[in-house]
């Protein structure tokens, strides 16, 4: 069975590519251009995360998600990854538990290796 991406991010391009990607990759992925489909992380049971710091139109930032995720024990095994153009990504992932990050813009490849650590 595929392993399923969660892939939050306002940037509709961004969402374009990692849903290119990820499907050309064998992985079911799941785009959400708000942060509400964390409001269904549990019907969407996702594999891995990957989370936008600044979701434009959100009521919540992705380090609110991710503290959230992370907090319920439901959830707080799921793989949380930050992609992010801020500058102080690193920070922000440790304060909200993430597991890892990425930088925007970021390397296609190097995006792929980092979720196939946390997913094989």
């Amino acid at each position: 069975m595929a392993k399923k991406v969660l892939v939050i991010d306002d940037d509709e391009d961004i969402l374009e590519i990692l849903n290119i990607i990820f499907q050309e990759n064998g992985y079911e992925i799941v785009l959400s251009s708000t942060g509400e489909a964390a409001e269904h992380i549990r019907i969407i049971q996702p594999d891995i995360v990957l989370l936008d710091v600044r979701i434009v139109g959100s009521a919540k930032s992705g380090v609110e998600i991710c503290k959230e995720i992370k907090s319920q024990l439901e959830t707080r095994h799921l793989p949380v990854m930050l992609v992010s153009g801020e500058t102080d990504l690193a920070i922000l992932a440790e304060e909200c538990g993430a597991d890892a990050y990425v930088a925007k813009p970021f390397d296609i490849f190097e995006l792929l290796a980092q979720v196939q650590k946390f997913l094989y």
